[in-house]
């Protein structure tokens, strides 16, 4: 993998991203941004992480719809709270999400996606995401090509007819 001070270059699916570590940041979650941009690419092209979309939240990675300027894809690594969730999934009922945490169980995942689901009418899925400790190991390679699939993960989707 390439690092470049704080900056890691990565690649994925003929296309590649630089992503800057900052200062408080840990390195697990850049990598987590990193892969959830690398495993949605396919099906959203124009991903881009921590891209302003909202008045009031920021989303790790996103994809927008450029016609009606709404996300289709939003993305959340690691810790994010409660109340930015029950916020977000009903406001946006036909943007597809993920919450991806480092090491975490699905059921503690659920837990936290389960208060907004009760209260939420949705038309996408909500996909929660467990990375393994060894995931960089594991996903990037040394010139920082990222292989990932829904395969090589535990993932479960909660699907938009089931809220």
């Amino acid at each position: 993998m390439r690092h470049l001070r704080r900056k890691l270059t990565l690649r994925a699916h003929d296309d590649q991203i630089v992503l800057v570590k900052r200062k408080q940041e840990r390195v697990e979650h850049v990598w987590m941004k990193a892969f959830l941009w690398a495993l949605y690419l396919p099906d959203y092209p124009t991903l881009s992480v921590e891209v302003s979309v909202d008045d009031r939240y920021k989303p790790d990675v996103v994809s927008t719809d450029r016609q009606r300027g709404r996300p289709q894809f939003w993305g959340e690594a690691g810790h994010v709270g409660p109340d930015k969730i029950e916020d977000l999934l009903p406001r946006y009922p036909g943007t597809h999400f993920a919450v991806a945490k480092w090491n975490r169980s699905l059921n503690r995942t659920q837990d936290l996606v389960d208060p907004a689901l009760r209260n939420a009418s949705r038309s996408a899925p909500v996909d929660l995401i467990r990375f393994p400790p060894d995931s960089a190991d594991r996903f990037i390679d040394e010139k920082g090509q990222i292989s990932i699939s829904a395969d090589h993960l535990q993932r479960r989707r909660i699907p938009a007819e089931s809220f």
